[in-house]
């Protein structure tokens, strides 16, 4: 039998290939918020009607959400490189359809294409990064990077959706995937070179594929549907029940089956269930936040759309900060937990100080040092997060692994943006009606009622960040890269700690 590589050794090509990697993720981030500065335009183009309007987002997060597990395991099982690129090239056609739409059919195929796309392309850009960056030190610097992107996309995507749609169209919001993706395509396809050995090739699960997909898409619509259509809606209530039972249904399958789409174990893993845990609800405080602070700035404070996007910018350069200077340096010294907790910490500060928003305050004194202390403490997290996911994992479970932080993120998104939307419109409606008798400016009162809404959702948000800090801080006990040990508490992964954070093929 011919001698394979020693996958011990680092790729020499690992620093190129994260450029591309990097630009992959960034694409995706972006997507998730872009259209949404462009979608009021595009609907008036497209003639897409009000109650039709929200499945412009809808399409993309449930095809995204409830095909990230499968696209992880066609990662495992296809090999990452050749399911990264795919999924790049397919993203880019989907988003040149949607670009070109004439109609609302067309517009909604197209997001759900990119959805189906992402869904490759996400869970294997991050197992990418785990099998080749194998130096604890450069895998900090990598996952600083990754984590920074990962975190800050979506604040970006806000700018540039703004700038796009002003100054140029609102097509070019999905046009400009076009370059990312093919620049991305052709550079992993020349530069990636995956480790030997690290592909599962069991056959597909199917039973799970078709439980984990449709009890994913029903949570996920549960949520959205609820937004629009309230939590006692029918509907609303019919696709939690179902969800319960599809993903319960999904659980007893896995237990069961010889060849998992979803093994327990990567579940099981202490660490790796923190991780899940507390970026699920760390995104479920972020995503709300972006919808409030862009109606805010936008409708109280009147600021145009470009105006708008940079508006976030202390909001990402804090993330970049944390993720690659704090994050990145620290995560080699410190246990992973000594990072995540306190920035999910550093980061509900943060979001408390936006607790005192009012219709006159100030973005210099109020919303830039709190989003300061957001993008610091969301980037010092979400870095060493980010690199646990896959911690002790073995290399042929690394893509659904990876699958499953997408996962985590893309339903706490969708939990965000329903929970704490209907947290607002609710404490508004009260406001506005204990204090109409007494208004004199209708005007100022539908303000005043909007910021008293964001500020008590923002309350919840504050706590579902302490929440997350306290998960973050009790459920992940492994040891700083290097110690060999997890501190006391031990994980469940059957000696899956002997290198810990340092495994040689998967991180």
């Amino acid at each position: 039998m011919p001698k394979s590589p020693d996958t011990s050794l680092p790729d020499p090509s690992r620093w190129k290939a994260l450029v591309f990697i990097a630009l992959a993720q960034l694409m995706v981030v972006l997507d998730a918020t872009i259209v949404n500065i462009a979608l009021p335009t595009a609907q008036q183009d497209l003639g897409i009607s009000d109650g039709n309007r929200q499945w412009v987002i809808t399409a993309y997060a449930l095809a995204f959400g409830g095909l990230l597990l499968f696209g992880g395991r066609i990662a495992d099982l296809w090999g990452r490189k050749r399911t990264f690129v795919v999924g790049l090239l397919g993203f880019a056609a989907a988003s040149a359809l949607g670009g070109a739409a004439t109609g609302q059919a067309m517009m909604l195929g197209a997001r759900a294409l990119q959805g189906v796309f992402g869904a490759l392309l996400a869970p294997a850009a991050l197992s990418l990064l785990a099998v080749m960056f194998t130096d604890a030190k450069e895998r900090a610097k990598a996952f600083g990077i990754y984590g920074a992107i990962a975190g800050g996309g979506g604040a970006v995507g806000l700018i540039l959706g703004g700038v796009l749609t002003e100054y140029l169209d609102w097509r070019w919001t999905f046009f400009v995937n076009i370059p990312f993706a093919i620049v991305a395509a052709a550079g992993a396809y020349f530069v990636i070179r995956e480790p030997a050995g690290a592909r599962n090739r069991s056959p597909l699960d199917i039973p799970g594929v078709v439980l984990s997909t449709l009890g994913l898409v029903a949570l996920v619509y549960g949520f959205t549907r609820a937004e629009s259509a309230g939590w006692s809606d029918g509907l609303t209530v019919g696709m939690f029940v179902a969800s319960a039972v599809l993903l319960l249904a999904f659980v007893a399958t896995e237990a069961k089956v010889s060849s998992p789409l979803l093994p327990l174990r990567v579940l099981t893993e202490r660490n790796r269930g923190g991780v899940y845990l507390s970026l699920g609800l760390a995104v479920i405080a972020m995503f709300g936040l972006f919808l409030f602070l862009t109606f805010y700035l936008q409708v109280v404070k009147d600021y145009s759309p470009v105006m708008t996007g940079f508006a976030f910018l202390p909001m990402i350069a804090g993330m970049i900060t944390g993720s690659t200077q704090i994050g990145a340096r620290l995560m080699t010294r410190v246990a992973p937990r000594l990072l995540m907790a306190p920035g999910f910490t550093v980061a509900a500060l943060g979001m408390l100080m936006l607790t005192q928003l009012d219709v006159d305050s100030s973005y210099a004194g109020l919303i830039l040092p709190a989003q300061l202390l957001l993008g610091l403490g969301m980037g010092t997290a979400f870095m060493p997060a980010m690199s646990l996911a896959t911690h002790g994992v073995d290399p042929a479970d690394a893509g659904v692994a990876s699958a499953m932080v997408n996962t985590s993120q893309q339903v706490g998104g969708a939990i965000g943006t329903a929970l704490l939307n209907t947290i607002a419109a609710s404490a508004t409606s009260s406001y506005i009606a204990s204090h109409s008798a007494a208004a004199t400016d209708a005007r100022l009162l539908q303000l005043q009622g909007m910021v008293h809404g964001f500020s008590s959702a923002i309350w919840w948000a504050v706590g579902i960040l302490v929440l997350a800090a306290a998960i973050a801080g009790t459920l992940v006990n492994t040891g700083r890269p290097g110690e060999g040990r997890t501190v006391a508490g031990g994980g469940a992964d059957d000696g899956a700690e002997d290198e810990v954070l340092v495994p040689v093929v998967a991180h």
